[in-house]
């Protein structure tokens, strides 16, 4: 008698040779999710690409100027231009604790006013702290509570806030903003704005050094045509009563001083002498 089992050997129980048949729905899921990362993939090269882009305008542009208005002016401009943005601004520290606006995206001839840091708490965070502020969403941040209103009313979306340093202190800052209807600031572009302000920084220190040296270069114009004057001066004088003391009767005069008068014009001219050496050691 035949023992084999027929529910092992029945070719049409066998799920190697009949597999079932895949789900339309999930295939095409999975079809739209994978172009979906590609299609990010591409997205972020593409922001990448217009990042350096722009790292590369900044730096040409700011090579060509050693004013540091200027400098922070084409920074403005080139960050509105790379984010399309809604505002774009770099606020410079100044003497007890003041905090100037020098350059704006959405109006260039906006410099050097003073701010409030209470209007901008992202801003007062930004400075009293030291690091970046990244605010995804202000309409549902936390900070913005007093001021939701305001942001609203201004289709405010994503705020970032870097500090510009140098030798470890704060500086100034540069302040991006998007709408509503923009796509949100991403971590990339915050490392963005971070490198922008570095290299602010770094232009910032080459035009204040510019400005010293063609300060000092002046100074030392200055001092130098003031120091030729005094020796034409002294060289005049000392010619004129030269000849006047040359003369007869100039030399007979001298013989009718008394001899005190005559020690004490020679303590005089001593004592002169002395505030002379004095003044010019500074």
């Amino acid at each position: 008698m035949d023992q084999t089992n027929p529910q092992m050997t029945a070719p049409e129980l066998d799920p190697t040779l009949h597999p079932p048949k895949p789900d339309p729905e999930s295939t095409d899921q999975a079809r739209r999710d994978e172009i979906a990362r590609l299609q990010a993939q591409v997205d972020a090269l593409q922001r990448e690409r217009d990042h350096l882009t722009a790292i590369v305008d900044i730096l040409q542009e700011i090579s060509a100027s050693l004013h540091f208005v200027d400098i922070l002016q084409t920074i403005a401009r080139k960050l509105g231009d790379a984010f399309r943005l809604d505002r774009c601004a770099i606020f410079l520290s100044g003497e007890q604790n003041e905090v100037r606006l020098v350059a704006s995206y959405e109006d260039p001839t906006i410099r050097n006013l003073v701010v409030d840091l209470n209007r901008y708490p992202e801003l007062q965070r930004a400075f009293e702290s030291g690091e970046t502020v990244f605010v995804p969403d202000a309409l549902t941040d936390p900070a913005f509570k007093i001021i939701r209103d305001q942001l609203a009313t201004r289709n405010v979306r994503s705020i970032v806030v870097v500090p510009i340093q140098w030798q470890g202190r704060n500086i100034g800052a540069i302040f991006v903003r998007t709408i509503q209807d923009a796509p949100p600031f991403s971590d990339a572009d915050v490392r963005f704005v971070q490198v922008i302000a570095s290299i602010t920084a770094k232009a910032l220190r080459n035009a204040h050094r510019f400005e010293a040296l063609r300060t000092e270069t002046d100074v030392t114009r200055d001092q130098r045509r003031a120091d030729l004057q005094r020796i034409a001066l002294v060289a005049f004088m000392r010619r004129l009563l030269d000849r006047y003391a040359r003369s007869d009767d100039h030399t007979w005069a001298e013989t009718l001083l008394p001899k005190a008068s005559d020690e004490e014009l020679e303590r005089l001219v001593s004592v002169a002498m002395q505030v002379i050496d004095e003044e010019a050691k500074g």
